[in-house]
C-alpha cells in the first residue's frame, strides 16, 4: 500500500516500527500520542497529531492509512482497543514486515501484522491480524496465531502449535510442537510448554506450571 501512514503511539514499540517503515520507504504523516511529551525523543523528527481522536478529525479513511504503534503487555488490551475502534470507524491497518524477516511463500498474514527484524515463518503458518511477532521470534510451519497475539522476542512455537487470540508468549519462551495456548494465556519469558494452556491461564517455569496469584 502507497497511502500516506499514520503511527498510534510514540513510545519503545513505535520506534521500532518507525525504523521499519522507514526500511520500506512509507511515507510517515505523523505520530498520536495523549501529548506531545509522550513521544520519544527519537520520533520527534516527525509531527505531534495529537491524540486518537485527532485522526477522525483530520484524514479520512481514503487519505491514510495506520501503524499499531503501541506495544504489548501480558493482559492489556490496549493494542487490541485500538485497533478494533479504528477498524469499526472504517480504517485499515498496514501490515509491517522488516526486510531481514524470513517468511515462507505460503503464509497466511492477516491484516495490520507485525513481523519484526530477524523473525522466521515457516510454511503453511497463519498469522491473526493485529498480531505482533516480534525481533527473532520463530514460528515453524503449520502453526495458527489468532489475532492480537504477541510473540515476544526470541520466543519459539514449534511445528503445529496453535494460539489464540489475545495471548502473550514471553522472551524466549518455547512451545513444544502440536499444543495450544489458549484465549488471553500468558507464557512467562523463558518457560517452555510442554502440555496445552487453558484460556485466561498464566504459566512459567522450565517445564512450564500454572501460576496462581
Amino acid at each position: 500500500m502507497n497511502k500516506p501512514v499514520v503511527v498510534l503511539g510514540g513510545g519503545g514499540h513505535a520506534k521500532v516500527v518507525a525504523e521499519t517503515l522507514r526500511l520500506q520507504g512509507a511515507k510517515i504523516v505523523g505520530m498520536t500520542a495523549p501529548t506531545s511529551t509522550d513521544i520519544a525523543a527519537s520520533l520527534q523528527i516527525y509531527p505531534w497529531l495529537g491524540n486518537d481522536a485527532a485522526i477522525q478529525q483530520n484524514y479520512s479513511t481514503a487519505d491514510i492509512i495506520l501503524i499499531n504503534g503501541i506495544g504489548q503487555v501480558p493482559q492489556s488490551r490496549l493494542r487490541c482497543r485500538l485497533y478494533v475502534d479504528f477498524k469499526q470507524k472504517g480504517y485499515t491497518f498496514r501490515s509491517v514486515i522488516h526486510p531481514s524477516a524470513i517468511l515462507a511463500s505460503d503464509i497466511l498474514l492477516g491484516e495490520g501484522a507485525q513481523l519484526m527484524a530477524g523473525c522466521i515463518v515457516q510454511p503453511s503458518a497463519e498469522i491473526g491480524d493485529n498480531t505482533l511477532l516480534n525481533t527473532r521470534c520463530s514460528v515453524d510451519h503449520d502453526c495458527r496465531i489468532g489475532s492480537h497475539v504477541h510473540i515476544a522476542p526470541g520466543a519459539v512455537l514449534a511445528g503445529g502449535v496453535i494460539v489464540e487470540e489475545e495471548a502473550f508468549i514471553g522472551a524466549g519462551a518455547i512451545v513444544i510442537e502440536g499444543r495450544r495456548i489458549g484465549k488471553g494465556a500468558v507464557i512467562g519469558a523463558g518457560a517452555v510448554v510442554v502440555r496445552d494452556v487453558p484460556a485466561g491461564a498464566r504459566y512459567a517455569g522450565v517445564p512450564a506450571k500454572e501460576m496462581h496469584p
